[in-house]
């Protein structure tokens, strides 16, 4: 039997350059992060953790992903999605690799 591996979702705050950590972490609500087709179908829906990252201020939240709403998609047609987020809880910060929208999606 093959089990599926969940792969975790970082996200840069502020998002957007608009929303701080606290707001995020406050809300549950992530608005308008570009999250590419192929990262998106590695994400389990509900179920994969997500990490809140504000490396300006050494911060760092993991929660569990419940939605991916989409948003506004950008110009040049990349869509964006606000990312809905339950269970925040507050931990030690560690840095990660982000792509230049703010965004990784990590295998484990």
């Amino acid at each position: 039997m093959t089990t599926k591996k969940i792969a975790i979702l970082v996200i840069h705050a502020p998002a957007n350059g608009k929303t701080p950590f606290h707001t995020i972490f406050t809300t549950g609500v992530g608005p308008g992060y570009i999250i590419y087709k192929n990262d998106k179908s590695k994400l389990t829906i509900p179920g994969s953790t997500v990490v809140l990252l504000a490396n300006d201020q050494e911060l760092r939240a993991e929660g569990v992903l419940a939605e991916l709403k989409p948003a506004a998609k950008t110009k040049t047609g990349k869509q964006r999605y606000n990312v809905h987020v339950e269970k925040w809880t507050k931990v030690h910060y560690k840095s990660e690799r982000l792509n230049r929208c703010g965004v990784a999606v990590i295998d484990c």
